[in-house]
């Protein structure tokens, strides 16, 4: 199948069925006659996601009326994307991306190949005027645009810009089984360049993606792949041997992993995860790293259907969240998220927080994640958290990295390479 054909159909799963564009990329349905192949329907399929407010300007310019067919306006947005964003030669780009049409379309060949040519001859002025429209020139919806410029004045133009990037692989090393400069060292002899990171011993950002099985020890174990600000969590949590620690929203697991690999001499951690399908990633995870965990399927929220009542001394909430610290790894939320989703994640962290508040014994530690920018979802949760629980009080984060907020610490998208990420530490008291 033309590749082409096959982004248009992945993207219009996407824009018109609300799949992510994860789940999309994955289906049985799209067959690749190479890995070159699939590489590249991932490269367009992803870069029309991070500027699709802006190419769906430009065609909207280029249209007297909309195109009803998503699976041509898909195609005419991979034809664009190529144009303004990848090294494909012009005519390439429009030849191949015309004849992608099937049998059944042909009748928009002409229409396809019209607006291609015409934003060829137009490019100067369309591009121009994307820059003067606000959507488009930042590629975000205008409600999300409005809540980061909200909490964060300062810092919106560097989020809106780090959002449209291509992130960073890195790597977290179990330093368990490795150093992290003999590491290093491999990479090198390998020809691949990474730099380590001061503030969290267990990082190494690469200057380019590799394949994980090109990657010393891998399969073995000793190296995974997981965002630097994810890596804090551990540290932060602080597990000391002998303790019960609880990971709550525990998929796919890397959090998890790390725990147990900074502390092999706990007493039990426990992951739980409300779905069984995504519970499997943590198995997978874990079973390459050689962990056992217990794992459990059960809804963080409704602890008394899985729980057996014994206390928990570290928890670690991995709050689901609208993930929007993490945009650039999944341009798709610009697409699929609402600004009516962040209410409901607002009440389902704070029954989740509530639910492992109830688990955790006095003297515990309560680690709050989420991969949020939003203060609704994060800040502001833990002050509503504080003033309704006189138990808890919170643990102040001493940190080199991210910004210092009312309650917790704050990682903005781009900050130090990292992903967006929060969080906030709080401890339980006895109350007198």
């Amino acid at each position: 199948m033309n590749t082409r054909l096959i982004a248009a159909r992945v993207l219009a799963r996407v824009l018109q069925d609300g799949q992510s564009l994860t789940t999309a990329l994955d289906s049985p349905a799209f067959i690749y006659d190479s890995p070159k192949d699939k590489a590249f329907v991932q490269a367009i399929s992803f870069g029309v996601c991070r500027q699709y407010h802006r190419l769906d300007f430009i065609l909207s310019q280029l249209l007297d009326k909309p195109l009803k067919d998503s699976e041509v306006k898909a195609l005419v947005l991979v034809g664009l994307y190529q144009l303004s964003f990848m090294r494909v030669k012009p005519h390439a780009a429009v030849s191949e991306t015309v004849s992608a049409l099937a049998k059944k379309k042909s009748w928009a060949k002409g229409l396809l190949n019209a607006l291609l040519r015409r934003y060829l001859r137009e490019q100067d002025t369309l591009e121009a005027q994307a820059n003067q429209d606000a959507v488009a020139a930042v590629s975000h919806p205008d409600w999300l645009m409005q809540r980061i410029e909200h909490d964060w004045a300062d810092h919106a133009a560097h989020i809106l810009h780090e959002n449209n990037q291509q992130p960073p692989m890195v790597l977290r090393l179990n330093l368990a089984r490795t150093e992290r400069d003999s590491y290093l060292q491999r990479l090198a002899d390998l020809g691949i360049t990474g730099t380590a990171v001061a503030f969290c011993p267990s990082a190494i950002v690469l200057e380019k993606p590799v394949a994980v099985d090109l990657l010393p020890d891998f399969a073995d174990g000793w190296v995974s792949v997981q965002d630097t600000a994810a890596q804090l969590a551990a540290g932060l949590l602080d597990v000391q041997a002998g303790q019960r620690v609880l990971d709550l929203c525990a998929a796919p697991g890397g959090k998890t992993a790390h725990i147990f690999e900074a502390q092999p001499q706990l007493k039990e951690l426990v992951a739980v995860d409300v779905e069984a399908s995504r519970m499997q990633r943590v198995t997978d995870n874990c079973q390459r790293l050689k962990l056992s965990p217990t794992l459990i399927v059960g809804d963080a929220a409704d602890p008394a259907s899985w729980w057996n009542g014994e206390l928990f001394e570290r928890i670690l909430v991995d709050a689901p969240c609208s993930a929007l610290g993490v945009i650039r790894r999944h341009p798709d939320i610009k697409l699929l998220r609402r600004p009516e989703d962040i209410a409901v994640l607002q009440c389902l962290q704070r029954d989740i927080l509530n639910a492992a508040w109830s688990m955790l014994a006095a003297g515990g530690v309560l680690l709050y994640a989420t991969c949020s920018v939003l203060k609704q979802e994060n800040e502001q949760q833990i002050d509503d958290f504080l003033a309704a629980h006189p138990d808890a009080a919170e643990l102040p984060i001493h940190a080199d990295w991210g910004i210092a907020t009312t309650h917790g610490r704050q990682v903005l998208t781009g900050m130090e390479s990292m992903d967006g990420f929060y969080y906030a530490r709080l401890v339980k008291n006895a109350v007198h």
